[in-house]
């Protein structure tokens, strides 16, 4: 990988992560453009931990003010709002434990994989839609009932093609929270998953034992650092008004790609 092409693909991740679309599709889409083959992940960490910073910026006041409720040592919403966080990361953190290596391998599986994780983002998007939209359908406050579906939809988001944030805002409005509030708690659930594995692979030593070189990760990170934070911002007011049918028509076409590039190219 060269830094061009680290370029694209950082550029490529900081705009797909906030966006139901599939960042690590995009990212598995774009390498088999480029013709990359590389045997580890580092890459794929490195960006997402970039985007997982413009998080953090676009919501340093939420997250400064959930720091500060938590260490007033008495039980408040801003710790009842950590702790729904940190029911959320339960089942993440059994997969990244237990089935790391079946996760890595499905990544090298090839595009029909990500095609088929596509559609299954499109119809999660489309149906969960369809039912927020009823005029029966009644939202409420999120509490730790939905945090903990959409902890288990992240856990099953680790697979390339199926949308992180898609599929957890599909679960959250599939709970019946609210719109907003599902959008906001999707962003901010996934900044310690992404962060811990990008410390665990420094302290691994994984970054000099990596195929991919020193500048092409810096020139990723800056490029999905810097179109995250647009993205951000962004798909916040997309939750809140747009109709997310139209990412699933989308996912849809990418979908069409990855079958069409995998068994005809």
């Amino acid at each position: 990988m060269d830094w061009f092409e680290a370029l694209v693909l950082g550029l490529v991740q900081g705009l797909t992560e906030f966006l139901p679309i599939s960042s690590s599709g995009h990212l598995a889409i774009g390498k088999a453009l480029f013709g990359i083959e590389s045997s580890d992940l580092l890459f794929e960490v490195t960006v997402h931990t970039a985007t997982v910073l413009s998080t953090i910026v676009v919501f340093w006041r939420e997250i400064a003010s959930l720091v500060q409720g938590v260490f007033r040592f008495k039980y408040n919403n801003e710790m009842r709002y950590a702790a729904m966080i940190g029911v959320s990361l339960i089942p993440v953190m059994i997969v990244g434990f237990f089935f790391k290596s079946q996760v890595e391998a499905v990544f090298g599986a090839g595009l029909a994989v990500v095609g088929s994780m596509l559609l299954l983002t499109a119809l999660l998007l489309f149906v969960s839609e369809r039912l927020s939209r009823r005029s029966t359908f009644k939202s409420h406050d999120m509490g730790y009932k939905d945090a903990i579906i959409m902890g288990l939809a992240q856990a099953v988001a680790v697979l390339p093609g199926l949308s992180r944030s898609g599929t957890t805002i599909a679960a959250g409005l599939f709970s019946g929270a609210d719109r907003s509030q599902v959008a906001k708690f999707s962003f901010l659930m996934v900044i310690i998953p992404i962060l811990g594995e990008a410390f665990l692979s420094v302290v691994k030593g994984e970054v000099a034992g990596s195929s991919v070189g020193l500048l092409p990760l810096a020139v990723g990170f800056l490029a999905a650092f810097l179109s995250g934070l647009f993205a951000c911002r962004f798909m916040i007011s997309v939750v809140k008004k747009a109709r997310l049918s139209w990412f699933s028509l989308y996912c849809i076409i990418a979908a069409a790609f990855c079958f069409i590039y995998e068994f005809l190219m």
